[in-house]
């Protein structure tokens, strides 16, 4: 299977680019999705987050406190490297189970992480979501509700712009309109399917 890796900065647009490869028909895998499913009561990850960091981390209803978890995240290195050192290898496994189930012309793994993680591994390709360190701000502030602050902070502790980019096969440029963003979409969307043709 050709497997595309596709990541970008927190709100640069991944989501958006991730919907426009599964309207042209790849198979779009969200591991920010398969995060939120291993984290559910009664799972095994979500019983190690909360061996290592406390029963503080869940909500009334036993599930995780994900605003909470997010600030503790961004605020310590030490919280973070726990809470990947668990989340990673079941996230993984999911994926890996998840993509060889799937099937398709291609497909699209979203992960976030994929620089920072060292995971390129996985896929054939890297692509890239690009947009202005500004606009990601802006789009944090007006969608999460955070501070300019707390989105300055979780820029800072992702991958800098410069290494994402470096790392790319792909780039997409989000600066522009949705109509220019839906036709660099459409445009490697025909050279994926060739690619993978030849895989």
């Amino acid at each position: 299977m050709f497997r595309i890796g596709l990541t970008g900065g927190i709100a640069s647009g991944k989501s958006t680019v991730a919907d426009l490869f599964a309207d042209a028909g790849a198979v779009v895998i969200d591991t920010d999705r398969i995060a939120r499913d291993v984290v559910e009561p009664g799972r095994p990850a979500l019983a190690a987050l909360v061996k290592s960091l406390g029963p503080g981390i869940l909500d009334r209803e036993g599930r995780l406190d994900r605003a909470q978890m997010r600030r503790r995240i961004f605020a310590d290195a030490d919280v973070r490297h726990t809470v990947e050192s668990i989340l990673h290898p079941a996230i993984l496994a999911e994926l890996g189970r998840l993509s060889a189930a799937a099937g398709g012309p291609y497909q699209v793994l979203v992960i976030p992480l994929l620089v920072e993680g060292d995971r390129a591994g996985l896929v054939d390709r890297v692509l890239v979501v690009d947009s202005p360190v500004e606009t990601q701000i802006e789009r944090l502030i007006a969608r999460d509700g955070e501070t300019r602050e707390s989105a300055q902070a979780m820029l800072a502790a992702q991958a800098r712009r410069q290494e994402r980019l470096a790392s790319a096969d792909d780039v997409i440029d989000n600066a522009g309109s949705p109509a220019d963003l839906a036709a660099e979409v459409a445009a490697l969307d025909r050279r994926y399917r060739k690619m993978a043709e030849k895989h």
